[in-house]
């Protein structure tokens, strides 16, 4: 190793910023964020870029830390035996340490003719971008129609509605399966209320440019479709020779330390530690960059790692502007039979959002400041449970 140790970050997420901003904690590291774009994107608040009531992006300048080196570029591969990462603009950068933390992206499932020429995702920046332009093409009485039965659909669905649009949401079975009946009652009261089409066992069988056809033959004129059904993850650790799970994330140990190489790291919803990933979530996604970095800040100082121990708190689902749910968790994210809703959860929601961004930035001007929720007992021992119940 050089004098300073090189630590390559690739992703400039929840969890990249924050890790890259808490390894800036020792003066004698090189510290170098690689993102394909130059400004942070609030990703929880796409939904609002595609209705026109946020910008839902940041510029790097105020998310990181002094120590910290922004290169704007894409990563193309990972040469772990030269440990060096390939730009797209053909130069590398020699590291240490890598540090994975790619997120993941909205997807449009083949088996569903038509989704991915005519239907819209929603995961990234160049997604709400395009679907804004879509949107602002269409005709003001277009009907606009959410396949996706998750917050992202829920919020997407809500925000369009409360500015005007005539909107349909297909939710596949059940809306927000994840939160308690109260909750769930307390959404679709508002949704009904204001004016959205919930459909709840809708499935979709195809979509067309100006129609959906349901999988009971039923035909729906649909504008612009929205489809906010499934993650994906960018195929780079595949692609770079290192073992993933099924859906692409990068296998872990609970130190999240690669099970292939001791010295690349993920966090993030890219990541799959001892095979049983934490939901892909902002919720997840901060706590996950602190752990990587303290696992590297340790091996630096000669220390053990600990393992990973992260404990949800709930899910946050805008309303709109001006109302929302707050469902409350357990610490291993199963739903308490317990909801907030109204103009208080719009603000509580509002407030974390805000304190996310707010956080990040404090991690750069203080590292080791971040803090977060720890899990409750052994979250491995709970799944292998969980797995033999069902």
């Amino acid at each position: 190793m050089s004098e300073n140790t090189k630590i390559v970050v690739i992703g400039g997420g929840y969890a990249g910023t924050l890790a890259a901003n808490r390894l800036s904690a020792r003066a004698d590291v090189e510290i170098t964020l690689v993102n394909p774009r130059a400004r942070f994107v609030e990703r929880i608040r796409l939904h609002q870029l595609v209705a026109g009531t946020s910008a839902a992006a940041v510029d790097f300048g105020s998310m990181l830390g002094p120590g910290v080196r922004l290169v704007v570029d894409s990563v193309t591969r990972i040469d772990t035996a030269a440990r060096a990462v390939e730009l797209e603009s053909g130069g590398a950068l020699d590291y240490d340490y890598c540090l994975y933390a790619v997120g993941s992206t909205a997807t449009t499932p083949a088996s569903v003719p038509g989704a991915a020429e005519f239907a819209y995702p929603l995961g990234e920046w160049e997604h709400a971008q395009r679907l804004r332009r879509a949107l602002d093409a269409a005709p003001a009485d277009a009907r606009i129609t959410v396949v996706g039965s998750g917050p992202s659909g829920i919020e997407t669905a809500a925000e369009l509605a409360e500015q005007g649009h005539t909107v349909a949401l297909l939710a596949g079975g059940r809306l927000a399966p994840t939160v308690s009946a109260p909750a769930r009652r307390s959404i679709t009261k508002w949704l009904t209320r204001n004016g959205v089409d919930v459909r709840d066992t809708a499935r979709v069988a195809e979509v067309r440019a100006d129609q959906v056809v349901l999988d009971d033959g039923t035909v729906l004129n649909s504008s612009v479709t929205i489809w906010t059904v499934g993650f994906g993850v960018p195929d780079l650790a595949a692609r770079s020779g290192l073992r993933t799970d099924h859906l692409g994330r990068l296998r872990t140990d609970e130190t999240l330390t690669s099970i292939d190489d001791d010295r690349v790291l993920a966090a993030g919803d890219a990541a799959a530690p001892s095979d049983q990933p934490l939901r892909m979530s902002c919720q997840a996604a901060g706590p996950l960059g602190a752990t990587a970095a303290d696992t590297l800040l340790a091996r630096l100082a000669g220390n053990q790692p600990t393992g990973l121990s992260i404990g949800f708190i709930g899910t946050g689902i805008s309303l709109g502007r001006r109302a929302g749910t707050i469902q409350l968790s357990h610490r291993d994210d199963s739903p308490r039979n317990l909801h907030l809703g109204g103009k208080a959860a719009a603000f509580l929601k509002e407030a974390v959002c805000k304190a996310t961004v707010s956080g990040i930035q404090k991690e750069g001007r203080k590292p080791g400041s971040f803090m977060s929720l720890k899990g409750s007992g052994d979250r491995l021992e709970k799944s292998a449970l969980d797995t033999v119940d069902q």
